[in-house]
């Protein structure tokens, strides 16, 4: 990329420092500088148009030009543009928002705990574990058990609990105390032979194991994505996290449930939790809460941790947790109005209509030469790569296909991403039209054929 002097992309190389960038190389190519959105598109600096495939951060529901999430946020700045909810304060915003997640929330939630990021949230349903099992009187319940493969986020607690090794190099972790088993992908970890019922039962095995040998007295909490997002996109195995419930029912183990992506309809239901019969303890929740457009997330806890809270506050006083910016008026406006449009619009009724669409679309992909598994549901969905169908057997990671896909997509004017292990994610905004569908699938299998086309040209692959 020849980046001019005094460039947007030059200026950025100068001051910014990118998240989940390759650092050494933001230094020579520059970023791609988007300036506005319409739709499900975005333009940049150069005035190209792109389909966004990803809906940003997997976060961005509603597209990117929503007039009535604006003019929420313009009324309630000029009402009041700021005030916090600490020490007895609060606002109508604030209020109404908890109000109405609490009435759409899994049965069981009783309160609402915000702050900004999904990070966060999970970061704070962490220490909630921790001061609900001293308000118990069971202090020695700190351990957290995540899983391989899952995304929590990366604040401190919340990188700890995510399974993926990027996120703990360099950085010291996970802290001691965060435990890792297995993840509920079958393609990926089923054994030679294992039947989908067998790996189910394996993995509820594997984690008795882990309590046992750690004592349940010493556990906190598990935590989990219904269907992972930035690990690869993994829909549970049938029966996954019935057997898994039991498990920590058993132990009373606590069940967070960490619905960031996966919640306000991605996967065809206004909670994941609803397909897949999770009952939370608690569930936490971010991203399409304001439609990204601006920052806010939360912790919906049971009534029972509420209950014990309440008991450890007679006798130890003020709950020593909380953020600035948590519950900000302007942010809870904006995520009391996507609600409703979501509501209004029957968005689920819109997502009953195009998820077969994508799923179907994606799925037909899986007699091209270079893919090895397409998964998904509703939303939300990966196409996976490999050298060798047959045998699952994953490209030298040198080749970056996964990284040639996701350029050659763009190249095609759509923005996807390329995950750890050559898969291709896909989560568009859930206002996307059958036509819009159509545009994205064909972006992905000419990708397909490009890159296969090079890695044969080059000697580095053949056709199996």
């Amino acid at each position: 990329m020849n980046v001019q002097a005094n460039s947007w992309a030059a200026r950025d190389i100068a001051t910014l420092l990118h998240p989940y960038t390759d650092l050494y190389k933001q230094q020579s190519d520059g970023p791609i500088v988007m300036t506005r959105g319409q739709g499900v598109r975005v333009q940049d600096s150069d005035g190209t148009w792109y389909l966004e495939g990803m809906a940003g951060l997997w976060s961005a529901s509603l597209g990117f030009d929503q007039p009535r999430l604006a003019d929420a946020a313009y009324r309630q700045l000029q009402a009041l543009p700021f005030y916090h909810i600490f020490n007895n304060r609060s606002h109508g915003p604030a209020i109404e928002l908890a109000e109405k997640l609490l009435a759409i929330a899994p049965p069981g939630l009783a309160r609402v705990l915000f702050s900004n990021s999904g990070s966060e949230a999970n970061d704070a349903a962490i220490k909630l574990a921790w001061y609900y099992h001293h308000a118990i009187g069971k202090p020695a319940k700190r351990k957290i058990i995540g899983r391989m493969r899952g995304y929590h986020g990366v604040t401190i607690a919340a990188a700890s609990a995510t399974g993926q090794p990027a996120n703990h190099a360099g950085f010291g972790l996970p802290l001691d105390g965060f435990l890792h088993v297995g993840s509920h992908s079958y393609w990926h970890d089923g054994e030679a032979g294992e039947s989908e019922a067998d790996f189910v039962a394996r993995r509820a095995a594997e984690l008795e194991a882990l309590i046992l040998r750690e004592g349940a007295g010493t556990i906190a909490a598990f935590i989990a994505e219904p269907v992972t997002g930035g690990g690869g996109v993994f829909v549970p195995a049938r029966g996954y996290f019935a057997a898994i419930q039991e498990v920590l029912r058993r132990h009373e183990i606590l069940f967070i449930v960490d619905e960031v992506i996966c919640g306000f309809g991605r996967t065809g239901t206004m909670f994941a939790s609803e397909q897949f019969g999770l009952q939370p303890d608690m569930l936490t929740v971010a991203k399409a809460l304001s439609a990204s457009f601006l920052p806010i997330s939360g912790v919906m806890l049971s009534g029972r941790i509420h209950d014990a809270m309440l008991a450890h506050g007679r006798e130890h006083g003020v709950f020593a947790h909380g953020v600035t910016y948590a519950a900000h008026p302007v942010c809870a406006a904006v995520a009391l109005e996507t609600l409703k449009i979501y509501e209004e619009t029957d968005i689920l009724g819109h997502m009953a209509q195009v998820s077969p669409l994508l799923q179907d679309g994606l799925r037909a992909l899986r007699d091209h030469p270079l893919v090895g598994d397409v998964r998904g549901i509703g939303l939300i969905a990966a196409v996976e790569t490999v050298a060798e169908k047959a045998s699952k057997t994953a490209f030298d990671p040198k080749l970056g296909v996964g990284a040639r896909l996701q350029n050659a997509v763009l190249n095609r004017q759509v923005i996807l991403r390329g995950l750890r292990g050559d898969a291709l994610a896909v989560c568009p905004p859930l206002i996307i039209q059958p036509p819009e569908i159509a545009e994205l699938i064909a972006a992905v299998r000419g990708a397909l054929d490009e890159v296969a086309a090079e890695l044969q040209a080059d000697g580095h692959w053949r056709p199996n």
